[in-house]
């Protein structure tokens, strides 16, 4: 049984399979067209925290592809009746695919330990696969292809740039990761990432000026994350020269696009003038999660027909 709780879980190869497979679908959709592929199956939403894009782009892709969805919040109980090890045993016999957004990754990582059904990590603290995927998704479409491609992150060492970093290692492009002290990726986790992925590119720096430059893409994130409300003022004055606006889009090439993951806080980590120019694909980036998704759901239960 495969199950995708990080990027660690798919190769190269398999990354580039499910762009064919988004690919495919994405044209179809556009033209109309809805197919069919995994009729019948149905998919568990278990969820822990709030979600727009991902609850929606779930539900929306496995409606396309025929099959039906679930959504289970507060009211199922989850890890308050049973223990996680029953809920999943029981769960995993009448569904095909669960996905988990959780607060902690252990819960995912748990599911899956447990799951008959494959497991797909819908968000954890410490990383979200499906995101990252559609991002790069998101620049193969925009500049025709990975390979070479910079990205500079702009903010906090998350779960998001934990994954981006990940994925761009695995699609042959290089990642400046800019924060400030205590804030920034572990040097544990790019050693350990180099050593799994040869060639793999990825820098730290806490200058903005030179993260961005020579970059194809800039990418920001809030801030203070869900969980961590208590640390919001703290995080404000740490990150207040951290900002994405105009004066640093001007520091990377023309060409650069901006991306964020969503939702934003207008103000703070992004400015307005940033997020509704020419340069911002918020908008398509949040779009191909549902196609995206589609792919990774079409590669991960297709072959279990």
């Amino acid at each position: 049984m495969r199950h995708l709780i990080t990027l660690e879980d798919v190769s190269s190869a398999e990354i580039e399979r499910i762009y064919a497979i988004t690919e495919d679908l994405k044209t179809k959709f556009q033209a109309g067209i809805r197919e069919p592929l995994l009729p019948g199956r149905m998919m568990a939403l278990l969820f822990e925290k709030q979600s727009l894009r991902t609850r929606v782009s779930f539900e929306a892709c496995m409606t396309h592809l025929g099959g039906g969805s679930i959504l289970l919040g507060e009211d199922a109980g989850f890890g308050k009746r049973e223990s996680i090890a029953d809920f999943t045993r029981v769960l995993s016999e009448m569904v095909d695919v669960i996905v988990v957004r959780s607060k902690k990754h252990s819960t995912v990582e748990e599911v899956a330990k447990y799951s008959k059904a494959a497991v797909v990590n819908g968000l954890t603290d410490e990383s979200h696969p499906c995101q990252a995927l559609a991002d790069l998704y998101t620049l193969r479409e925009h500049f025709g292809s990975l390979k070479g491609l910079k990205l500079a992150w702009v903010g906090d060492g998350n779960n998001v740039a934990v994954s981006l970093a990940r994925g761009c290692a695995k699609v042959g492009m290089s990642m400046s990761v800019c924060a400030p002290e205590g804030y920034q990726l572990p040097k544990s986790f790019v050693d350990k990432l180099k050593q799994q992925v040869p060639g793999a590119d990825i820098t730290l720096t806490d200058d903005t000026t030179e993260a961005v430059a020579g970059a194809d893409a800039i990418y920001t994130d809030v801030w203070t994350s869900m969980g961590q409300e208590a640390e919001r003022d703290q995080r404000l004055k740490d990150f207040a020269n951290y900002q994405v606006n105009g004066k640093l889009m001007a520091a990377a090439p023309k060409t650069a696009v901006f991306m964020h993951c969503l939702p934003a806080k207008r103000g703070e980590e992004v400015t307005d003038e940033v997020m509704d120019s020419p340069q911002s694909i918020i908008v398509p980036q949040a779009g191909n999660r549902m196609h995206v998704q589609k792919g990774i759901l079409v590669w991960l239960l297709g072959s279990q027909a």
